[in-house]
């Protein structure tokens, strides 16, 4: 028995039980003043609270193309271990902040719904996802505190209903000094020196019809003394919870035939009707709608062009004149963050609409498209397919690269000028460095285009055929660029979102281009791993050095068998230089360079290495990976009788892919398989 209660005390153990403590404060009214005069930023508004929490997290610079950027980084989700991150988004996440900066300032755009637009898949959903997960976490912390009140003692005035208790909560989470009435309430923060020169207190509004019915009803019982109305309220901390709604509401439309406003603004509760006497006793009404329980945070409208044309009015006085209007009610007021979210089909229409001209002039369009730095594409696979992530099967390296580069050769629109090719243009783009391009260029490839992004394919589709290829076995616990890229292509055939016969031809170009892009980087690793022979680079590079000195000296050369003087041996220097194209007339000036170039490390007493000069580096790269290539090349084709030598050369070669380039075992042959196909079918170029 003891173990099972020392359990339960382990968990004990884990509370925070300060910060209960904290989150559960209350107090009097009074007290709540003494507390604001303290810490004034506890009545800021919602779109200051969400402006700050996103600060709050810090920033970094950076310039891309001669673009001074801001990454913020509370769009890491650093909170949630990066589940949500947002990634080579930075140039709309600024427009968003920006928005939200001004809209703190009371510069207008708290007067306006906030509309991220853009293609499926695009993120839209998860920067709403974070804002509400970053409200509801700063609620909870002491630079996001804020307060709410209840009613209390309300027996003893008779107002409380049979079967209430004495307490009756502010059913809109109000800021607590919208209970001092407008027409003096900015005297009293002045008077009372509420403010600070870094915040200044200002609340607008007045109170939810519920809050002021009661107040209305004391202030009548205790003939007009505001002071012994106060009595009854006690001030209590508020935390936003989304799953408690609290602060954080979430709509979504339904089909147009079963929509209702009250959904929005809340409804009757007809059981308390009997209670209270009357359907217009504000008691007697829930006001539950997403509108109001969002009061005070943030609420997201999914899809929020399919509203129903009776909702759009209740959109419309929510943004513009933070006023709601529940059913037999005045105007109330609410102070929230709208985000409401849409794709480019549901956008399209919407500017065809006229009706809809009222939302689109109240509506800030944020564009958010797709990725298209290849870099930043991968991070969104590396986060759902990695080695924590996927135990047991081995990624081969490149395989995410191939597919963000597919991803993002489809959203790009073809160049018009430069003479660039598509691939180019993505290099460009991903910070790559292109001889004769500068970052001017890329800048002018951007204006040139400017709705690249919004179309292409979503990394959804990527992630989902990515998924596909780690489930079937083909690839003996392995999956490599091939599987992936034949999934992708496969997909194409019956993919939604591609209407036309032209677009599915297009991206099936894109394939191809990949492919090709991937033969250059598997055949360069090859060729690297093969010519990291060093004792046998070494040799070659001692042979040429030897024969180029006796060439350009006029001498021969000992020949190291027969130790007879020979010429030097033309052959072997030439087949080294046609490696890096040297041409037959160019070739004593190439002898020279390097003569000259060991000569003057001679003279600062240093030795030549091979590798450290460019040009011939590759040249003795290349020359050896001719020589040995064809030890592949014969594994390819009779790989079932190989010699002893042909083997541990074969070996030597797949361990180098495995420790330099991260191949495992099998993704190591099935590479050099195929860069032996390739040279076997004869294009060595």
């Amino acid at each position: 028995m003891g173990d099972g209660h020392n359990l339960v005390g382990k968990i004990a153990a884990m509370q925070d039980y300060a910060l209960y403590r904290d989150l559960s404060w209350e107090g009097s009214f009074e007290e709540y003043l003494q507390l604001v005069r303290k810490q004034p930023q506890v009545t800021r508004n919602a779109f200051q609270r969400a402006y700050d929490m996103i600060i709050r997290y810090g920033t970094e610079e950076y310039t891309d193309n001669k673009k001074k950027l801001v990454r913020y980084n509370f769009f890491k989700d650093e909170l949630n271990g990066g589940s949500d991150a947002i990634y080579g988004l930075d140039i709309p996440l600024m427009r968003l902040v920006h928005v939200l900066r001004a809209a703190s300032e009371g510069y207008g755009p708290e007067k306006r719904v906030i509309l991220l637009h853009g293609p499926v898949g695009s993120s839209k959903s998860t920067i709403a996802r974070l804002m509400k997960k970053g409200i509801e976490h700063y609620s909870a912390t002491q630079d996001g505190a804020l307060y709410t009140f209840d009613w209390v003692n309300l027996d003893e005035v008779g107002m409380a209903g049979a079967s209430e208790s004495a307490r009756f909560k502010c059913p809109m989470h109000e800021e607590p000094l919208r209970l001092i009435p407008p027409s003096w309430r900015d005297q009293a923060i002045k008077n009372l020196e509420l403010s600070n020169p870094t915040f200044t207190v200002r609340v607008d509004g007045d109170l939810d019809p519920a809050c002021r019915f009661i107040f209305n009803r004391l202030m009548e019982k205790y003939g007009g003394d505001w002071g012994k109305v106060m009595q009854h309220v006690r001030v209590r901390r508020l935390v936003l919870s989304e799953k408690d709604r609290v602060g954080i509401g979430t709509f979504q439309p339904k089909d147009e035939k079963n929509q209702d406003s009250t959904e929005l603004t809340g409804d009757i509760n007809y059981r308390k009707i009997a209670e209270y006497g009357s359907d217009s006793d504000p008691r007697a009404f829930n006001f539950d709608g997403e509108f109001n329980i969002a009061n005070r945070g943030v609420v997201e409208f999914i899809e929020v062009l399919k509203l129903d044309v009776a909702f759009l009015y209740d959109l419309l006085g929510a943004s513009q004149e933070h006023k709601i209007k529940p059913k037999k009610f005045a105007q109330t007021d609410i102070d929230e963050v709208i985000i409401g979210h849409t794709n480019e089909a549901e956008y399209k229409k919407l500017l065809s609409n006229e009706f809809m001209e009222a939302l689109r002039d109240r509506t800030i369009k944020i564009d958010i498209p797709y990725i298209t730095k290849v870099s930043e594409e991968i991070r969104i696979y590396e986060k759902d397919f990695n080695k924590e992530k996927i135990r047991g099967k081995h990624i081969a390296p490149h395989t995410l690269e191939v597919a963000a580069m597919w991803a993002v050769l489809t959203r790009l629109e073809d160049p018009k000028k430069h003479n660039l090719s598509l691939v180019q243009k993505m290099k460009l783009y991903d910070g790559k460095v292109l001889p004769g391009y500068t970052q001017d260029t890329v800048k002018e490839l951007r204006k040139e285009a400017p709705r690249e992004g919004m179309d292409g394919i979503s990394p959804r589709y990527v992630q989902d055929k990515i998924s596909n290829a780690l489930v079937n076995d083909l690839g003996e616990g392995t999956i490599n660029p091939f599987m992936v890229l034949s999934e992708l292509e496969k997909g194409l055939r019956h993919h939604s979102l591609i209407t036309h016969d032209e677009q599915r031809k297009r991206f099936g170009e894109c394939i191809g281009m990949v492919k090709r892009e991937y033969e250059e980087m598997v055949k360069n690793e090859v060729q690297r791993a093969i010519s990291a022979d060093e004792d046998a680079i070494q040799k070659l590079a001692a042979n040429y050095i030897d024969s180029i000195k006796a060439y350009t000296l006029k001498e021969k050369v000992k020949d190291r068998f027969t130790r007879e003087d020979v010429e030097p041996d033309e052959r072997l220097m030439r087949s080294i230089e046609e490696k890096i194209d040297i041409p037959e007339n160019r070739k004593d000036d190439f002898r020279r360079e390097i003569m000259n170039y060991i000569g003057a490390l001679a003279v600062d007493g240093k030795k030549f290495e091979w590798h450290t000069n460019d040009r011939l580096r590759r040249a003795l790269e290349l020359k050896l990976f001719e020589d040995q290539k064809d030890a592949i090349k014969l594994q390819s084709l009779v790989s079932s009788v190989i010699d002893k030598e042909t083997q541990e050369k074969i070996d030597i070669i797949k361990t180098r892919m495995m420790k330099y380039f991260g191949y495992n075992e099998v993704s190591a042959r099935d590479v050099l398989d195929y860069v032996a196909s390739i040279y076997a079918r004869g294009d060595t170029k």
